[in-house]
């Protein structure tokens, strides 16, 4: 019997978004950038790399294709959690706010590294004062939403218990809308699994 829905994040909390932007670069320009600051919550701080515009910015957005998309690693731990939580009766879905043209390519490579999700919803990225994953985490009224990007909290009913994936402090966004506070934070999917089954197992 299930014990309900638990909606996760993919990149920053299923998959390495950061770690994957390094290998895009290497395909737009040839060349694998040096790490610069580990602790980075965006790419472009993260490694070496230039902000690009015009002829350049188009041959880097031209490697995030299906492909890319395909082909994202899993953060550490995160498919363990995600397996001992479905040991122990819940339901996993992903709400990612990926293109929706992209939606079959993130759901196979969430299925190609062996993540037990039954259905990925994509809500593309918007902005405003609402987080573009309110809606559909409505709808499906999980028990817990697990994110790692501040903004996306706001809007999600209080009912819902929001879990903040703290990663890559150096950067990280501090919503200048209203947001709903975290009920918890963690540092990583395994953190939160580990924490959420000392309170909900049995």
């Amino acid at each position: 019997m299930s014990k309900g829905i638990i909606a996760l994040d993919a990149d920053g909390v299923l998959l390495d978004y950061s770690l994957a932007y390094a290998s895009a670069w290497e395909r737009a320009f040839g060349v694998y950038p040096q790490e610069r600051d580990p602790d980075a919550y965006w790419p472009i701080d993260r490694w070496g790399v230039d902000r690009v515009t015009g002829e350049r910015l188009e041959r880097l957005r031209s490697a995030f294709d299906e492909q890319f998309w395909m082909s994202l690693p899993a953060v550490a731990g995160a498919l363990q959690a995600c397996q001992a939580l479905r040991a122990q009766g819940f339901d996993l879905v992903c709400v990612t706010a990926v293109a929706k043209k992209f939606l079959k390519a993130r759901e196979n490579n969430l299925r190609t590294l062996g993540f037990p999700i039954q259905t990925v919803y994509a809500t593309e990225h918007m902005v405003g004062e609402r987080s573009p994953k309110a809606d559909v985490l409505q709808q499906l009224r999980p028990v817990a939403f697990v994110d790692d990007y501040l903004p996306y909290l706001a809007g999600v009913h209080q009912d819902i218990h929001a879990a903040l994936i703290v990663r890559a402090r150096n950067g990280a966004p501090d919503a200048d809308n209203p947001v709903r506070s975290p009920d918890s934070r963690h540092g990583d999917l395994a953190a939160f699994s580990q924490w959420w089954l000392e309170r909900h197992a049995g």
